[in-house]
């Protein structure tokens, strides 16, 4: 079984689903905590460290082979907490930062919460220093996009989302960082690499679970 730990309940459909397409017949088990994210973005991702330890203590002891943070925020805090819990730890979004990497130094992340700007840089530099190569990440937040999430027009937040992404031109990859920006790739136009985290996050996941189907092309 694999669990995963989400700060927004809009993500369970959205891995439910890739589950069915990509890996039928792993099981996931959803633990959703809203408030980490809202106590994260005010005081800082080390703020939340010990609950978040918590809650990948509750996954393991409910079962679970493997826990995927799907939250952009707290996936660092995540992989350190997880050290000692028994099971495997993932950041949801690790996969695509090294997916950016590999596309070219030029790196624009877009966000729609400025908390998630400092943990996703950070990675994508990490995953740089890791393959050796030089990176330029820049951000651009968004603006406007948050409040239509908040109330619950997801399709305006996407459209806002991939109107941003169209206008970056001078860049080799764009990464959508949060999880719950994915579906705004499919409305781009650009013929810049647009890359989001939940597919690949959900591949490696079922990997570190001991579910993966080899015939499943799981990039972007």
């Amino acid at each position: 079984m694999l669990a995963l730990l989400h700060t927004s309940p809009v993500h369970i459909p959205v891995f439910d689903a890739l589950r069915d397409s990509d890996h039928p017949g792993l099981e996931l088990r959803h633990f959703v905590d809203e408030s980490l994210l809202d106590r994260a973005r005010a005081e800082g991702p080390e703020a939340v460290a010990d609950d978040v330890r918590a809650a990948l203590q509750r996954a393991a002891a409910d079962g679970a082979r493997a826990v995927l943070c799907t939250c952009s925020t707290l996936g660092g805090v995540a992989e350190s907490a997880g050290a000692g819990i028994g099971v495997p730890v993932l950041r949801g979004d690790r996969p695509m930062a090294a997916a950016a990497v590999a596309t070219g130094p030029r790196i624009v992340v877009l966000g729609t919460v400025e908390s998630t700007f400092g943990p996703t840089v950070s990675l994508i530099e990490e995953e740089a220093h890791r393959a050796g190569h030089p990176t330029d990440v820049r951000t651009r937040l968004v603006a406007d996009a948050w409040r239509h999430f908040e109330t619950g027009d997801l399709g305006g937040y996407a459209r806002l989302i991939a109107t941003t992404a169209d206008e970056v031109t001078d860049a080799d990859a764009i990464v959508l960082a949060q999880p719950s920006m994915a579906p705004a790739r499919q409305l781009t136009t650009t013929s810049v690499p647009v890359l989001s985290s939940p597919r690949p996050a959900l591949a490696a996941g079922a990997e570190a679970a001991g579910h993966l189907d080899p015939s499943v092309d799981s990039g972007e």
